[in-house]
């Protein structure tokens, strides 16, 4: 099905806007936009939902405090019994239900059927394509992938995907709409499979995976070659910038001519994959819960938000990278 016309949001600043799921990703999404000062509602079948929303809006404002953002101007929120309470009269609708095509299309469906008809929606799917989702919606036009980072309400990236049937402009608003959120949308201006960052983690992800398996490290130690090592410049350079300094005067060609003929060398196994057998999954159990199952999940939320604010003081002080979403957000709190 398609569009036999172009469907142009038409933003009211006065409406809600709505969350569809209240898991981890859906209630950092509800926190976002409630601090960001607008009235939400969500919807979720899950009982606990409400609690869920709660605990991860306290991490929330304690991250935005610590930040010295404004917490005080906050929209309120209502859980809602059903989609179409929650999409009816939204101005913007996240999707945030789990990774299963046949879900997500029975879900917009039900969004289609109550939402306005220029509203967009944007889907926190990681890897689904825009174009499976929008080929059973009457409206796919409007439909976006919008690919957050947890936590969401502190990590300011979100990836936006069109499909076959968005036009630009829609993809133009969308990001808008995430910037009014405080957040750094890039345009993955291809549709492909995991877009850009998941791609990028799952080549690493692999990589590790060996590495256990083959007994050469155990996660801890992965993680510490990380958080040690070249995860401290990533966080605030990446991988290209990265390597232009490691070429020091010569600047990036020169990097590449001294370091491009090792990509030859047989170093990694990116082109397979270890078997998930029961024993490498006890191994990677077993080396987890040594590492870290002393700190229950809440409390390494905590830990990861005080150091990721740390990490975004210091890249503000400095006028550098993600900093400047926070000095973006304080400028329109000022």
């Amino acid at each position: 099905m398609g569009d036999s016309e172009v469907h142009t949001a038409q933003t009211d600043p006065t409406a809600h806007m709505a969350t569809v799921g209240c898991g981890v990703i859906g209630a950092a999404w509800a926190s976002r936009m409630l601090l960001s000062g607008h009235d939400v509602k969500i919807s979720d079948p899950n009982p606990d939902a409400e609690t869920i929303l709660l605990e991860v809006l306290d991490n929330a404002v304690a991250a935005w405090d610590d930040l010295g953002l404004p917490t005080d101007r906050q929209g309120s929120y209502t859980i809602v019994s059903s989609i179409a309470e929650a999409v009816s009269g939204a101005s913007f609708i996240q999707e945030s239900v789990p990774e299963r095509p046949d879900l997500k299309a029975a879900v917009l469906a039900d969004i289609e059927a109550a939402a306005p008809v220029d509203t967009i929606i944007g889907s926190s799917t990681s890897g689904i394509k825009p174009s499976t989702m929008q080929a059973t919606m009457m409206h796919p036009g409007r439909l976006v992938v919008g690919h957050p980072f947890n936590p969401v309400y502190l990590l300011p990236l979100v990836e936006v995907v069109g499909g076959e049937h968005t036009p630009p402009v829609i993809i133009e608003q969308a990001m808008e709409l995430y910037r009014g959120l405080g957040m750094h949308p890039i345009h993955v201006r291809v549709e492909i499979d995991a877009f850009i960052a998941d791609r990028l983690l799952e080549a690493v992800w692999r990589e590790a995976l060996w590495l256990v398996n083959d007994g050469v490290a155990t996660t801890q130690e992965i993680d510490d070659a990380m958080t040690y090592g070249f995860g401290l410049r990533w966080a605030q350079m990446g991988l290209f910038e990265t390597y232009r300094v490691a070429g020091g005067a010569g600047g990036f060609r020169h990097f590449v001519e001294q370091f491009g003929p090792t990509l030859e060398w047989p170093w990694t196994k990116l082109m397979d994959t270890p078997e998930f057998t029961p024993e490498l999954v006890d191994k990677l159990v077993e080396q987890s819960d040594a590492q870290s199952g002393h700190h229950s999940i809440r409390e390494l939320e905590r830990i990861r938000d005080r150091n990721v604010v740390g990490f975004l003081k210091v890249l503000e002080g400095n006028r550098w990278g993600a900093g400047n979403t926070i000095a973006a957000q304080r400028a329109v709190d000022s």
